[in-house]
């Protein structure tokens, strides 16, 4: 049986499409970010840690993953309200940024393997007329870099490089390989 340490219903969503049969559940951990480390190094560490946490206290395989948005050296994390979601959106708009999520299993009790997936996403520019309309959904408070690309958000990509359902939050590929590792 594998668990899924998240809460996140797009991660459910997600792992439904590689996964038979699987049970969710949300750590409560950490989310700090540590600037000592890399980003690839944070989300990383952060999937680690939601797994690790999780897989103290069941047997079977258990699945940990955490998303970050950054461009350059900023890290956008989820927005804290509505005023931080409209600054991120107008921060991303018309520029490339990235999408890295960490994804780490344990077995057993202990760390089988992990990886990093990263995306390279661009939004076209967007007016503040539409930042503001999107924001107003109040889709983009539970996710980092404060939007969804699988909704009204999607509209603001121009360009993507690398996967999709990264971007979502669980890169499938990855996963699905990570998961057989630890078979």
């Amino acid at each position: 049986m594998i668990t899924l340490a998240s809460a996140s219903p797009r991660r459910r969503e997600l792992l439904a499409k590689i996964v038979e049969g699987y049970r969710v559940c949300s750590p409560d951990t950490s989310e700090d970010f540590l600037p000592e480390l890399t980003v690839a190094e944070n989300v990383l560490a952060m999937a680690r840690s939601k797994a690790a946490v999780v897989a103290a206290h069941l047997k079977g395989v258990v699945l940990g993953a955490d998303t970050i948005v950054c461009r350059g050296e900023k890290v956008y994390g989820k927005p804290a309200d509505e005023e931080e979601n409209i600054a991120m959106l107008q921060e991303l708009s018309g520029d490339w940024h990235q999408v890295l999520t960490g994804v780490a299993v344990f077995r057993d009790g202990e760390f089988v393997c992990g990886d990093v997936a990263v995306t390279n996403v661009r939004f076209r520019t967007l007016s503040n007329k539409e930042i503001e309309t999107y924001v107003n959904l109040g889709r983009g408070l539970d996710k980092a870099g404060g939007y969804g690309i699988q909704d009204e958000a999607g509209a603001f990509v121009d360009a993507l490089d690398g996967c999709y359902h990264n971007v979502m939050g669980l890169p499938l590929s990855l996963t699905a390989r990570l998961l057989e590792q630890a078979k």
